[in-house]
């Protein structure tokens, strides 16, 4: 089979949503999520950048229908920069539609262009709400004003999150089952054995499993590479945590050890709380982790007079 040449460098998600013989299954999932009625899978033609870097830094999912440019990215950790990722990804694609279409984009004529929507699909093991809109003005200096805003909707599809929206795109339920039982195998099996067991385990009735048992070696080597790809970001975090203890002890050193250690581990848990809000997280569920006065100092509350 020509396809499996690529080396595996597709995303699972792409495959199954960004497939040119499964453009049924990426109308179904385009009606879930904007609520439209559409019936003729060939109005969709797929955009998607194939060009792969590391990391998963690539479009995973792109296409046109109507006058709409959908962008659809698949995330198993969470990334607060996708609005930025997701900006640089549209750029590229509104420059391949001018050149396609021959506009000019020097010209004194008005382009009529498609319009953007960028919808991420998040499934990674971190709590968040069900859907959170992600802002490129949030990196931005508080107070900022520019001149340039980008809104990406996150939206929650671990398996029992969002299920009227699933039960809209069987496709996408079906997606978002098999991630969680290869999460329930993985406990007590090798990551390979956990995946090829939770194709084998799919309902006889499920639409994508014809398709997956078609290219199961190809899915198999996609999963590993993803998780592969997982654990190497969480290695970055951990090599951050541990530069951040770096400093703090280089600052011990000159100024005390002691007092270096206490600030720098009060600094890392102050802004993981910041990040906890910035991204929706409720106040009771963060007093979990954090106490009460850690919280308002965060998030600079005035400590009320004893």
């Amino acid at each position: 089979m020509a396809e499996d040449n690529r080396q595996y460098k597709d995303r699972l998600f792409n495959f199954i949503f960004g497939a040119e013989e499964n453009k049924a299954w990426t109308l179904s999932l385009y009606n879930a999520v904007n609520g439209s009625n559409y019936t003729d899978p060939g109005e969709i033609e797929i955009t998607t950048i194939k060009e792969v870097m590391y990391l998963g830094m690539h479009n995973d999912v792109s296409f046109l229908i109507s006058n709409e440019m959908t962008l659809y990215e698949q995330q198993s950790s969470f990334n607060p920069n996708l609005p930025l990722r997701l900006l640089q990804y549209s750029g590229n694609l509104y420059e391949k539609y001018v050149v396609k279409n021959k506009l000019n984009k020097y010209g004194s004529t008005l382009l009529k262009l498609p319009v953007p929507k960028l919808v991420v699909f998040y499934n990674g093991e971190r709590d968040t709400e069900d859907e959170v809109e992600l802002r490129l003005s949030d990196s931005f200096p508080e107070g900022a004003q520019a001149d340039i805003e980008v809104k990406v909707r996150m939206i929650n599809i671990n398996y029992g999150r969002n299920m009227a929206l699933l039960e809209l795109c069987k496709p996408l339920k079906e997606y978002s089952w098999l991630v969680e039982r290869i999460r329930c195998n993985k406990k007590n099996h090798e990551l390979e054995s956990a995946i090829d067991r939770s194709i084998t385990e799919m309902p006889e009735d499920y639409l994508i499993k014809p398709f997956l048992m078609a290219h199961r070696s190809e899915v198999r080597g996609m999963l590993l590479t993803e998780y592969n790809e997982v654990e190497t970001m969480q290695l970055f975090k951990e090599d951050g945590k541990k530069e951040g203890l770096r400093e703090g002890l280089s600052k011990g050193l000159r100024e005390g050890l002691s007092q270096g250690l206490k600030e720098g581990r009060e600094s890392e848990r102050l802004d993981a709380i910041r990040d906890m809000v910035k991204y929706g997280d409720s106040k009771e569920r963060i007093l979990k982790q954090y106490t009460e006065e850690e919280y308002n100092k965060a998030l600079g509350i005035e400590q009320p007079d004893n």
